[in-house]
């Protein structure tokens, strides 16, 4: 009879042990999400850097590089160098806020603004 008395409370220690574990799993699994959500961002960030100096680099028109920047990242502040002479490189800067807003690990994180810088020769 011992033997399914300590059984018993074998099972209620593991039930015991796993509620004491669940939360920090889920917490070390939300803050995976999140860094898999920030990595999303500063790729967006660098990908828009990139179209906009493209943009700029065959358009005269500045706002060609802005519209590039737009199509990757709506809500992404632009800034195009003045443009050089044909040959010369060009720079477009592009800023961006990631909002993070999954639960529970969002609020430990701040909302970081990522900034990508990108140059390229003027081609026309």
């Amino acid at each position: 009879m011992t033997g399914g008395r300590a059984r018993g409370r074998e099972r209620g220690q593991s039930t015991a042990e796993f509620a004491l574990a669940l939360p920090v799993v889920v917490l070390a699994l939300l803050a995976l999400v999140q860094v898999g959500v920030l990595v999303r961002g500063r790729v967006a960030v660098e990908h828009a850097a990139h179209e906009a100096v493209r943009a700029a680099s065959v358009d005269r028109d500045p706002d060609a590089a802005r519209v590039a920047a737009h199509r990757v990242l709506p809500d992404a502040s632009v800034t195009v160098d003045d443009r050089p002479a044909v040959g010369e490189p060009i720079g477009v800067e592009v800023r961006s806020r990631v909002e993070t807003r999954l639960p529970l690990v969002g609020a430990l994180f701040p909302d970081p603004e990522f900034r990508a810088r990108a140059e390229m020769r003027v081609e026309r």
